[in-house]
């Protein structure tokens, strides 16, 4: 099974070689599934050519938010529509959870109570998930037709299902403590404020769920390639 991960944006250049890149990240999260992958730069106009170029469709975080002005984020949105049409399976991680909803009529907002970063308790389908946090913006009105299956004490919309298509969630099951320390230390002073760094870095340590994120987003690409499909 092919899946394409449409990047909308990159990792910082200290992760780049000793982590990759989020295609990297997001292949060894799956890694074991069978799955194989191609990544598209849409954060630099690099596009598929449709919905039919890939079995199922993962969106990645940005630095960006969704309600910018960029010359990528309508024609992704457009995409994302399309996808949903063809009824191929589409995951969304932070990023990637805010855009599908915007494109779906949603809205996305650079959120009042400020950041949220490192690990982070979700309740996910009834769960108790930790899982990496590293978002200010948020999902403020869900689209019609998305389900809430996850939240959180800081996000009210944290994990969404869209009918037997679309799964997202905002935290980061692809981030490794190591991935959180480096943007600690390189992309966040001046950025995030100092006492929820000094949070972030005590929590390194904290085992997370990205394992059974990860076997849900499997079980999903798999569940919705078995569908039937608009080919």
């Amino acid at each position: 099974m092919k899946i394409g991960i449409l990047k909308t944006g990159h990792a910082p250049d200290i992760v780049l070689d000793e982590l990759g890149d989020y295609e990297v990240m997001f292949a060894d999260l799956l890694d074991g599934h069978g799955f194989e992958f191609a990544a598209y730069n849409v954060v630099d106009g690099e596009f598929p050519e449709g919905p039919l170029a890939a079995d199922g469709w993962l969106i990645t975080g940005s630095k960006h938010g969704a309600y910018e002005d960029h010359p990528w984020i309508a024609p992704l949105e457009q995409l994302i529509r399309d996808i949903k049409v063809s009824k191929r399976p589409l995951v969304g991680v932070c990023f990637g959870h805010q855009i599908i909803a915007q494109a779906l009529g949603g809205k996305v907002e650079k959120f009042k109570g400020g950041w949220k970063v490192g690990v982070t308790d979700y309740d996910i389908e009834g769960q108790r998930l930790p899982l990496n946090a590293w978002h200010q913006d948020q999902v403020t009105k869900l689209p019609d037709g998305a389900d809430v299956v996850g939240t959180s004490a800081f996000c009210k919309y944290a994990a969404l299902v869209y009918g037997d298509s679309i799964y997202t969630i905002q935290p980061h099951p692809e981030f490794t403590a190591t991935m959180v320390d480096r943007l600690i230390h390189h992309r966040a002073p001046g950025v995030v404020p100092d006492d929820l760094l000094r949070d972030a870095v005590a929590k390194l340590d904290q085992p997370t769920a990205n394992a059974t994120v990860a076997a849900r987003m499997a079980d999903f690409f798999k569940r919705g390639a078995s569908h039937g499909r608009s080919d």
